[in-house]
């Protein structure tokens, strides 16, 4: 199931929950399915700041990546 597919079960299953209601089981995929959206964002996310550079005083260029990724922050 790619994103897109998803995010669309998460909303066909939130506008169910507000209409009548879930079964244990649907909550439990809810659930699931939202902890995999929050994880792929997170990803894309840390992704994106990994690949920042920045130019210090000096002139030289420093990747966040490098100088954080790799201490787990």
């Amino acid at each position: 199931m790619n994103l897109d597919e998803k995010i669309a079960r998460i909303n066909e299953l939130y506008h169910k929950s507000q209409a009548e209601g879930l079964t244990e089981a649907e909550k439990e995929e809810q659930a699931g399915l939202r902890k995999e959206y929050i994880a792929s964002i997170r990803a894309n996310l840390r992704g994106q700041l990994n690949n920042i550079d920045i130019i210090n005083p000096d002139g030289s260029i420093e990747n966040l990546g490098d100088k954080y990724a790799k201490k787990g922050n």
